[in-house]
Order: structure tokens, then sequence, then C-alpha cells
């Protein structure tokens, strides 16, 4: 079996990131992973990935200044010099500017906390509560310049009990994802395969 290379993007402790990690362990997972690559150094998951054996890599936005682009052309480099296919934003905080995207378009990755499209941006926990749902959850999607707006992969719903409150609620949600997460990377290199694709990254303006 030829296992696709992936690379994951964090900002800081990456449980998700250990998730996935944890599942790429065994051989017969259809990913590996080849870098874990923060835009801050003092990220607590890039020693976690070393420990794990697995490239781990610091690209510092705040010595890009303003210039967003410049950085994401930096992380860029770093991604496709480990023969990257597939990206992993797992807790990555940074917005991403047009020009990333459009790199990587159809082989980028997210993990959301919410049932998208219901609930996109922050807080989605608290603001779950405060709307009075009854189910929450976690979503998978494919990364598009709209923000938490790309094709769904997969998702997860939990049950809202009457005396949750939003870290009891977000707590439930993440154990959730550190489950849906690998399912979901192993389904989109599945339906790649069938499809006959590559997992090429796409390239974008120069």
């Amino acid at each position: 079996m030829s296992r696709r290379r992936a690379g994951i993007l964090i900002s800081g402790r990456g449980s998700n990131m250990a998730a996935l990690l944890d599942a790429a362990s065994d051989p017969s997972y259809p990913a590996e992973i080849g870098v874990v690559l923060s835009n801050r150094p003092e990220a607590p998951g890039l020693e976690r990935a070393r420990a794990a054996g697995v490239e781990a890599v610091a690209v510092d936005h705040r010595a890009f200044g303003r210039d967003r682009q410049a950085h994401e052309r930096a992380v860029d480099g770093v991604l496709r010099a480990n023969g990257t296919e597939i990206v992993c934003l797992a807790g990555y905080m940074r917005l991403l500017t047009p020009w990333l995207i459009a790199r990587w378009q159809g082989r980028m990755l997210n993990i959301h906390p919410s049932l998208l499209p219901d609930l996109p941006g922050l807080n989605t926990h608290a603001r779950a509560l405060a709307e009075g749902r009854t189910e929450h959850g976690c979503t998978v999607h494919l990364v598009t310049e709209d923000m938490d707006a790309g094709p769904i992969i997969a998702q997860s719903r939990v049950p809202v009990l009457p005396d949750d409150d939003a870290d009891g609620l977000a707590a439930r949600v993440l154990a959730q994802e550190h489950l849906l997460y690998p399912k979901a990377l192993a389904l989109f290199v599945a339906r790649e395969d069938l499809g006959g694709g590559t997992l090429q990254p796409v390239a974008g303006p120069p």
C-alpha cells in the first residue's frame, strides 16, 4: 500500500495533531505524517511531534511582520520540501490568505468544533448553549477562501446535556475530534484513490 504524505499545521499543544500521529503510527493507516509545522516556536506540539519521531519545524510569523503572504511562502516551502501531499490544519490559529489556500486547493483539511454549516467562526460551544441547541459536534472539511464553508468530509455529533457549560461541552466535543480527524483523513485518501487522484499540490498564483 502506498501511503499518502501529510503535513500538519499547529499553533499550540496539538491534541488533534497527536491523534493523527497515533493513527499514522499504524503501518496500515493510509497516510503518514511527514512534518509538523507551527507558526510559534514555543508551541508544545512541536516537542510532542519530535518525541514521536516526526520532523517538527517552526516558521515564526512574527519574523515577517505584517507580510502574511511572505510567511505563507516560507510555510509552503517547508511543506513542499517535505513531499507533502495533504495539509491538515490542527489548531492553526492564523487566518490563511487566498494565496496559500489556492496552492493547496482540494488538498487542505481543517477540523472545526461545530456541525457546519451551523456555527462557523469562534466560541462555538458557548454559542451552541446560548442558542439552546440540543445537539453539537465537530466537522472535518476542505479549506476554501470562505471561512468554515468548504465541502464537508465527515462529522461527529454529541448531545447537549441539561447541565452543560461551555467547558464541559468543549471537552466532550474535543474527545470526538480526536476520533473524527484520523477517520476523516483516511476517508479523504480513500476517496481520492478511488477517483484516481494523484494528490499532488495544485499550484496557485506564483
